[in-house]
């Protein structure tokens, strides 16, 4: 962490990320693979392709997907043991299959995501995780996407194991705020999906969304920036939407976050 720190009790003091989706795209070729590969492992006859991927992606938890899956999609399946501990199982097999291919393959951080860590680490401010993944993966990812010590660079990593209701619950935002000992007002929120902002802004954190592609059409009025990636220098975002004029920020970097932060 840079020796520099914004004054307490004072303006913009931490940013807080979600991960999937927004740190890297990590839905369609990392979290899916892996759900299909558990699948295989347990004999399961289930496939989850890109298209009802994206429908399942509304339930938040992939403990709580599989059970929704269970539910709505294969309402006969039987079983001769108790399906929670079965869920568990398999989804601890999942997480297993997510973190091989993440070390093994790889998933490149979204544009910007790389750079804006390192020049936010540099002006002072403070770094936290709010997700509904495990730590383990987590962990893998930022090892792999951003930096070898990039866990490191996070003051606190709320993960799904610290939250048992998942976004769109603010849980994960408050507990994370708890452990910064920060109020809302004094920190942004970098989000990906409607009810990652829904989770955000109900523990009082002005959001920016990065959409992608399966969550491009959603309703983010909610959000205070809304843009297709956070950009780099030679390379701008779309913005999509603003609750205030962008004044020639084409890429968002600290001068940017601080503008927003102060104007909104």
């Amino acid at each position: 962490m840079s020796s520099k720190s914004p004054i307490n009790g004072a303006g913009l003091q931490a940013l807080i990320f979600d991960v999937d989706g927004t740190l890297a795209d990590t839905e369609r070729d990392g979290h899916r693979l892996a759900y299909n590969a558990a699948f295989r492992e347990f004999g399961l006859d289930w496939d989850w392709d890109p298209a009802l991927y994206g429908r399942l992606l509304a339930v938040h938890g992939g403990k709580e997907r599989l059970h929704h899956y269970v539910q709505h999609y294969r309402p006969d399946f039987a079983l001769d043991r108790d399906l929670e501990m079965y869920i568990d199982e398999l989804h601890a097999v999942k997480t297993e299959h997510f973190v091989k291919i993440v070390r093994q393959r790889g998933i490149p951080a979204r544009p910007g995501i790389k750079r804006l860590l390192q020049e936010a680490r540099a002006e002072g401010l403070r770094l936290a995780i709010a997700t509904t993944t495990s730590r383990i993966n987590v962990e893998a990812l930022l090892q792999t996407a951003v930096h070898a010590n990039a866990p490191d660079w996070f003051e606190v990593i709320g993960a799904g194991e610290d939250a048992s209701d998942k976004k769109p619950a603010p849980d994960i935002y408050e507990l994370v705020l708890q452990r910064l000992k920060l109020s809302a007002g004094h920190v942004l929120a970098f989000e990906d999906s409607r009810n990652g902002l829904l989770s955000a802004t109900g523990a009082g954190i002005r959001t920016v969304i990065t959409v992608n592609d399966y969550t491009e059409y959603e309703d983010f009025h909610e959000a205070i920036l809304v843009i297709d990636h956070l950009g780099e220098p030679d390379c701008g975002f779309r913005l999509l939407a603003s609750v205030t004029p962008m004044q020639g920020h084409a890429y968002v970097n600290v001068d940017c976050l601080r503008f927003l932060h102060a104007k909104t």
